[in-house]
């Protein structure tokens, strides 16, 4: 198995906060061939991916209040940003689902966007940001508000309790509000905003991220051609099965429970703990 090989198995198999984190990357790679400018050394994103604070821009491209959230503007912007989003992604999906994972990835990020946008409205300040550090910041909070005495063991530190790095992470950002990037800051404490009052309103029986998941199932379902099945007659067959079908049903069951084995490694230790003989047996079951 090649290394595209295994990166398509990862990207199958992982889950929806391996998901996002391809897309992310994906994105910075795409921007990197067409929106960084060599002889300068930076990046110039046009306004219909970033998300611009000028009302005349973003009402007319709204998808910019979510497309800003995939793009981010250095390499280690971006390698800081997926570190923490792993980090933030493995402990929410302890306990929600990954449903909930993307609805609040997507519906931080929107909020986050409007409250930029917004702010530097009103304080007549333009300016555009990009970067998942919002929506980063509602699901390492989300986990936080929901399990705040949760133990994490760091290296240098040891144990600590996870409301302490959430804690150490927001007032470094307050800290910073006035010396740069104050439209990044003013996302990312929105974003937390948005994390705790999402846990906040589940707890009490409103799920928020099913906006999401019933918006994406009508076009999922708008896009789907609905099969037709002509009329056929049905024939009984009262034989006994033979041994060789007896044979088959045996070997799909057995092939089946490797493959659960297998998956069942990889929720306990990780995709990396596969061998390499694990890695190409699943690659050729999900052809």
């Amino acid at each position: 198995m090649n290394i595209l090989d295994d990166l398509k198995l990862q990207y199958r198999l992982g889950g929806i906060a391996m998901r996002v984190m391809y897309w992310n990357v994906a994105c910075f790679i795409v921007s990197l061939i067409f929106f960084y400018q060599f002889s300068v050394g930076q990046f110039a994103f046009p306004n219909w991916l970033a998300l611009s604070s000028d009302p005349q821009v973003f009402m007319f491209k709204p998808w910019t209040f979510l497309t800003y959230a995939f793009f981010h503007d250095g390499f280690f912007h971006l390698l800081f940003n997926m570190m923490v989003l792993n980090f933030a992604s493995t402990l929410f999906l302890t306990y929600f689902t990954q449903k909930q994972y993307l609805g609040l990835y997507l519906l931080s990020a929107l909020f986050a966007g409007v409250a930029f946008a917004l702010s530097f409205y009103f304080s007549n300040i333009s300016g555009s940001i990009v970067g998942a550090s919002a929506a980063i910041m509602a699901i390492l909070v989300a986990a936080t508000t929901y399990s705040p005495l949760m133990n994490v063991r760091l290296f240098l530190f040891g144990n600590v309790k996870l409301w302490h790095i959430t804690a150490v992470i927001i007032i470094l950002d307050l800290m910073q509000f006035r010396l740069g990037n104050m439209g990044g800051h003013i996302s990312h404490l929105a974003g937390a905003f948005f994390g705790f009052v999402y846990i906040k309103l589940l707890q009490n029986g409103t799920d928020l991220s099913i906006i999401v998941s019933k918006t994406l199932d009508f076009f999922v379902n708008l896009f789907r051609k609905s099969p037709t099945t002509p009329f056929t007659k049905v024939h009984k067959n009262y034989k006994k099965p033979t041994e060789k079908t007896t044979s088959r049903i045996v070997t799909k069951d057995k092939t089946q429970q490797q493959i659960d084995e297998i998956l069942d490694k990889i929720s306990q230790s990780g995709y990396d703990c596969l061998t390499k003989e694990e890695k190409e047996f699943l690659f050729k079951a999900g052809k």
